[in-house]
């Protein structure tokens, strides 16, 4: 089995340095790579080979320090189970966090280091979003669910069709189809944690709290900010945002703490279980829809953080930093993914 305080090879520094050139993007003239030294924007993530400068040498690579500070925790204006914010401010301390969702090459870094198998690969089935027809919409709830055996992290939709192995996910995009103790794991390997629900929003939050925090993340020019549902949910995404679907990281601007895709793209774990007032699942419940299609599943519900391409203005409306969700612990799915901190001394 593997240890989970296992840490990087030599082997493992070895690959890191050399998947971090991805990060580089070569010199017009052919001479020397140019290191990408910073994201937000098409371009810059299109040239991210999910692997940050520094990847497995650098204890602190990919990580932005936010210091500690005091903050709201919660909203009067979003949905109940936001509440109470009665206006006292929290304290949170000092930490690093990953200015990114861990990438499919980083966590495929970690796989090939130890060894790892996550709960889906072993469960043989993970929770996948597929856009339903209005014929099937009628027939069942949460109809844009499938519990579809074979999927799992490396496998998003499933096997293929045709027998053939699909195409690997895209190295720069967050890694989905983990569970809360595949999130864990990779943290521990690398003597990192999952942030808490109050460090995360805090970290979204960026030193805000005005009502600009609950509505749809929007720039100068009144375009989508982040990567959430434009369109007749679950029907059609008009992609008004630029991407229908993941994206990678790193598309969009950061906010004030240097951080991206904080909000929308996938949903985050945190380490926390989730208490308080439970609102029901508002993106679709699928622990009901993998209930159905197989054992019933122990009730675990932790908190997730942010939203993600599913969340729109006509049905989620999560994309926003204080805004939570409830998600059973042991079971993937293909809008969920991960950052980690690690806690300043």
């Amino acid at each position: 089995m593997l240890n989970a305080f296992y840490r990087p090879s030599t082997l493992l520094l070895v690959l890191a340095c050399i998947g971090a050139a991805v990060w580089s993007r070569a010199a017009p003239d052919g001479g020397p790579a140019r290191a990408a030294t910073s994201l937000g924007s098409e371009a810059l993530c299109a040239a991210n080979g999910g692997l940050p400068p520094g990847w497995g040498s650098d204890v602190h690579a990919g990580m932005v320090r936010v210091p500690g500070g005091d903050f709201v925790f919660g909203s009067t204006r979003g949905y109940p189970d936001e509440r109470p914010a009665d206006g006292e401010r929290r304290h949170v301390s000092a930490f690093w966090i990953d200015r990114t969702e861990v990438t499919n090459a980083q966590f495929e870094r970690f796989v090939h280091a130890t060894g790892y198998v996550t709960q889906a690969e072993r469960e043989g089935a993970a929770v996948v979003f597929h856009t339903p027809g209005e014929d099937k919409l009628g027939r069942r709830p949460y109809a844009w669910w499938n519990y579809v055996r074979g999927a799992d992290w490396k496998r998003r939709d499933g096997p293929a069709a045709d027998g053939n192995l699909p195409a690997a996910p895209p190295p720069n995009q967050p890694v989905v189809m983990v569970t809360q103790a595949d999130a864990l794991a990779y943290a521990r390997w690398l003597g990192r944690d999952l942030p808490t629900e109050a460090e995360w929003e805090y970290a979204g939050k960026a030193g805000r709290d005005g009502e600009e925090l609950d509505t749809a993340p929007v720039d100068g020019a009144g375009r989508p900010a982040a990567n959430y549902w434009q369109g007749p949910f679950p029907l059609a995404d008009l992609a008004a945002d630029g991407h229908a679907g993941l994206a990678p990281v790193g598309c969009y601007a950061p906010n004030a703490f240097g951080l991206y895709d904080m909000i929308g793209n996938a949903w985050e774990w945190t380490r926390d279980p989730y208490e308080g007032p439970r609102q029901p699942h508002m993106n679709g419940d699928t622990a009901a829809v993998a209930t159905a299609a197989s054992a019933p599943r122990p009730d675990r519900p932790m908190v997730i953080k942010g939203g993600s391409f599913l969340c729109s203005p006509d049905y989620c409306v999560r994309y926003r930093a204080a805004a939570r969700e409830s998600q059973e612990a042991d079971l993937g799915a293909s809008h969920i993914g991960f950052r980690t901190v690690l806690r300043a001394p």
